[in-house]
């Protein structure tokens, strides 16, 4: 009952904050280099693996999915908010946006070369968290590759975080505890990134990339 309710909350939340949502990140990778080299790196060690499709997991708007597809890789965006899924169908025309949960994807066993969760495990509640991360395991072909992307809590007696978030709750997580998870879904990290809070940063939270494989 709580992913329900966790789920509705966020999705409708989304659903109302879209056009704001898309107008305010629609162009963000220009200004993150940082970013755009996780996501370089990640879709070089999608394709050295062969190529396979990649899910980007809670799109949003779709900037990122399209991102990744002009990097080479064969990509489609996922989102719960169907104003979200609209919003990334009139800007990405030329590419593929399906409506679904991250909690039960209709994606076939072991299919994927990639799965991008870029700031979308963020409103999962914690008890939640294994069963989302095991279904990005499910969909990943064997070598294939898991990017995940998520604000830092304050240190490791501080696990998982609530924090207040402009359109829904959401929580923040101690990177080597997330890392653990993955570990027990049969993701082992091969690298991950630290980004310190920015004097413009709307939020003083460390941003954090976990680069994981599937066994």
């Amino acid at each position: 009952m709580v992913e329900h309710d966790a789920l509705t909350t966020t999705r409708e939340a989304y659903d109302a904050a879209a056009p704001a949502y898309a107008e305010l990140f629609g162009d963000e990778l220009r200004h993150r280099p940082l970013d755009r080299a996780m996501l370089g790196a990640f879709a070089e060690h999608v394709s050295a693996h062969g190529n396979g499709q990649v899910a980007d997991l809670g799109c949003g708007p779709g900037h990122v999915t399209a991102h990744l597809d002009s990097l080479g890789l064969s990509t489609f965006g996922v989102d719960a908010s169907s104003a979200m899924i609209e919003a990334a169908r009139q800007a990405h025309p030329e590419l593929r946006f399906d409506l679904g949960s991250m909690a039960a994807l209709d994606i076939a066993d072991g299919v994927l070369g990639g799965v991008l969760s870029r700031w979308s495990v963020i409103h999962t509640p914690p008890p939640e968290l294994p069963g989302i991360l095991a279904e990005f395991h499910r969909v990943l072909a064997p070598g294939g590759h898991l990017l995940i992307g998520f604000s830092a809590s304050e240190g490791p007696t501080h696990p998982t975080q609530v924090f207040d978030h402009a359109v829904a709750p959401a929580y923040r997580w101690w990177p080597d505890h997330l890392a653990a998870s993955l570990r027990t879904a049969g993701l082992a990290e091969t690298a991950r990134m630290v980004r310190e809070p920015q004097p413009a940063d709307r939020r003083q939270f460390r941003e954090v990339y976990l680069l994981a494989r599937k066994g």
